[in-house]
């Protein structure tokens, strides 16, 4: 046994299941859907902070850790190509996750009230393989950890760093076994507030929301190893951080998440909320950024999504959208969004679909492309 696989017990990842981040559902078998309700928008609540109003940020504190809630993410994608131009996609999202909203007795150096969780991804878009990896970690004695001065992020050497005074540039660092990713990010683009001046709220009880922002074009420059070969890389990245207490109610079923960067310089994000009856919820939401900066908000009947096409994995028989046609009519903007590779499923504790996507279409009268991620929570089978 592990020194992980001692420290993580069937209890603790009873909790975890949940990968909170951007999966703020997941509609497994009754026994456990209970327990999803429970991380993230159920009754134990007490003794943590919740997201109510429009709060005042603070950087670079805030793009540390924030314990009085109980979940917390920094959640990075991006689409990197070599000289050549072949294509790679990555994930490395970081959770924090309490386990009780109070700093444990402090008689042991191992004891600790707040998990961390990793989810770590490349999609190799020539060979059509995506690699997925999954890490949990305690946070004690150096094994995982958050601060925002020098901003780090870390799940042993898994790592977001910054500067002393800044994320940015930040370092992006995942090895696993023998695929890694050396990364610097650099902003492009101001802070994107999502919501409500930062306030996200994602189901109609008072509370259940998260403070919410994005860096939606960060150039990104570095390392792809793949076995014995290396890859000087460059593209772009995209960081969303949201933190909370509970988010989702019992009317909701899942989600679909776009970041599409657009070739003229726009970048779009959407997410739709899937309620049980399969409508669309109407606090689905989103954001539209321009070339220069300027952002607002979008709003659920704002877009229109339509799936294309149906793809069933291979291993495990779950089915999602193969495409997706995303419009947003007021913008006079039509789009087809495809995945590099089809099979980019996170098969890991909780199974979801997350990778890279191509994005063409057209723009009024003007042909138009881009690249991005999308992400899909298991659809219920009916």
């Amino acid at each position: 046994m592990t020194k992980r696989q001692g420290w993580i017990g069937l209890s603790i990842l009873a909790l975890i299941i949940v990968l909170t981040g951007h999966l703020f559902w997941y509609r497994p078998r009754p026994a456990e859907d209970m327990a999803v309700r429970v991380a993230l928008g159920g009754d134990d609540n007490g003794g943590y902070q919740r997201a109510y109003e429009p709060r005042s940020f603070q950087f670079p504190a805030d793009h540390g850790p924030h314990p009085e809630f109980r979940n917390e993410w920094w959640y990075v994608t991006g689409n990197l190509a070599d000289a050549s131009g072949r294509q790679f996609g990555y994930q490395l999202t970081l959770f924090r996750i309490a386990l009780s909203p109070t700093p444990p007795v402090a008689d042991s150096a191992w004891r600790a009230n707040q998990v961390y969780m990793g989810h770590f991804a490349l999609t190799d878009v020539a060979e059509k393989r995506h690699h997925a990896f999954e890490r949990f970690s305690r946070g004690a004695m150096g094994l995982a950890g958050a601060h925002a001065t020098p901003f780090r992020v870390w799940l042993e050497d898994w790592e977001l760093a910054g500067s002393e005074s800044d994320a940015f540039p930040m370092r992006v660092r995942a090895r696993q076994d023998d695929i890694a990713l050396d990364l610097t990010l650099k902003t492009a683009k101001p802070i994107v507030l999502q919501g409500d001046q930062g306030l996200s709220q994602k189901s109609a009880e008072p509370g259940n929301a998260s403070y919410y922002y994005s860096y939606t074009r960060l150039p990104t420059e570095g390392t792809v190893r793949l076995g014995e070969t290396t890859f000087t890389v460059a593209g772009a990245s995209w960081l969303d951080r949201e933190w909370s207490t509970s988010a989702l109610g019992p009317e909701q079923s899942g989600w679909d998440w776009f970041a599409l960067q657009l070739e003229d310089g726009r970048d779009v994000m959407f997410y739709r909320l899937r309620r049980k009856d399969g409508s669309v919820d109407p606090h689905s939401k989103g954001v539209l950024v321009a070339a220069d900066g300027r952002s607002r908000s979008l709003g659920w009947n704002e877009v229109e999504l339509q799936p294309l096409g149906e793809w069933v994995s291979p291993k495990t028989g779950d089915r999602y959208p193969a495409r997706w046609r995303l419009r947003l009519p007021a913008e006079k903007l039509d789009l087809t969004v495809t995945p590099k590779v089809a099979d980019q499923e996170m098969r890991l504790t909780v199974r979801y679909w997350e990778g890279a996507v191509a994005v063409s279409g057209r723009s009024g009268d003007q042909v138009i492309s881009g690249r991005g991620y999308l992400e899909m929570t298991r659809y219920e089978v009916r």
